[in-house]
Parts: structure tokens; sequence; C-alpha cells
């Protein structure tokens, strides 16, 4: 996974008022558990934007004061309902020998023969949740299109990553080549769209 750096300030106070104070300040609570006990820090809340409205995962190397050090992921974060802002944000430190749950992002690699024949690719999940030591996850679920035809798809069972679970149901459809108007099929697609529209209707 890619690695971002945040310093935050300890908390002696944690309660409303503190807590209204910091944001006018342009900072947001945090806390930070997993290993222990819990510490209470804020960071800059934009530095902390950075990281959360990015398109990528981070593991987060965190300087609290230039005492704590720790790795950890965003486990939780409330956001503002009208400003979509971070007011809170939960980090979960990280152990070497402990495997953690999160969701990754998923991306794809080559052109898919039936979007060049005209099929439309479809993406039910845009992340993936996945568990796995800290070493071994990887910054998404990269997943080769290069041999996905009209009527094809990829689920969830045909993903491997070494040493990562994926924790979604295993017929789930991750990426499929639909048919669209005006597509061109070679026999090979039209069986393999005729058997997929066949197993839509079996489970209506």
């Amino acid at each position: 996974m890619k690695k971002a750096q945040l310093s935050g300030s300890a908390r002696t106070n944690v309660g409303k008022k503190d807590t209204s104070a910091l944001r006018k300040e342009g900072r947001v609570p945090c806390v930070l558990y997993g290993n222990g006990d819990q510490i209470h820090f804020s960071v800059r809340a934009v530095d902390l934007q950075k990281i959360i409205f990015s398109p990528d995962v981070y593991q987060i190397e965190l300087d609290i004061d230039g005492g704590k050090k720790a790795m950890a992921i965003i486990q939780e974060k409330q956001m503002h309902p009208v400003k979509d802002t971070p007011v809170h944000v939960d980090f979960l430190e990280l152990s070497d020998d402990k495997p953690v749950k999160l969701k990754l992002p998923v991306r794809t690699t080559g052109i898919a023969p039936g979007v060049v024949n005209g099929g439309k690719l479809r993406t039910p999940y845009r992340m993936l949740k996945v568990m796995g030591l800290p070493a071994n996850l990887p910054d998404a679920v990269t997943i080769d299109i290069s041999n996905l035809k009209i009527g094809q798809s990829i689920r969830v069972s045909d993903i491997n990553i070494n040493g990562v679970k994926i924790l979604e149901p295993a017929n789930a459809v991750v990426i499929a080549v639909k048919m669209a108007r005006g597509a061109v099929l070679s026999p090979e697609e039209e069986a393999a769209a005729a058997a997929e529209a066949e197993a839509e209707e079996g489970g209506e």
C-alpha cells in the first residue's frame, strides 16, 4: 500500500467545548486505537483532506507531538452533512502480525475486446473489502480485462491476491461487459451473452 505522513497534536481535554474550538482552528479531532490505550489527538484539516479525498488508500505514519509514532489506517470517518469535510476520524494502529480489514479500490488493466466491439463495461464494485497482513496489502485490487468479451464477467472467486482474502460474496460480479445497442458480436460472444441472460432470468 501507499504510505502518507500526518503530524498530530495530543488532546488533554476531549470535551465538546474543546472539540468545537479545534474545528474553528481548522483542525480535526481524531483517536488512535488498536494497540493498548486510546490516544486522542488532532490534525490539520487540510492535511487530512488530501488523504481522505484521494482515490488511493494509505497506510499512514502518525507522529503525535514527536513522541508517539505509529502506522495506522483510517478505520472510520465522520463527515459534515453539508460541507462534506471531516469532523472526526478514527485511526486503527497496525501491527505486522495482525491481519487488518479495509476496502481497496478496484482498478483495471488492458482493453476488453467486448468494449472494442461495442459492449459496455460495468463495474458494480468500486471498492472491495479485504483482509490481510499490512505487508501483504496492495495499493488496489487490479484486474486484467484484456480477455473480457461481451457477456463475460469477472467474479470475486476469479480474483487471487497473494496473502489477501476478499471478504465479498464469492459469486459477486466485480466487472462485466454487457451487451449494448450497436455491438458487433462474434459467435463466442453471442453464446456468452445468451448464457448470461439465461442466468439472470433464472436468478429472478
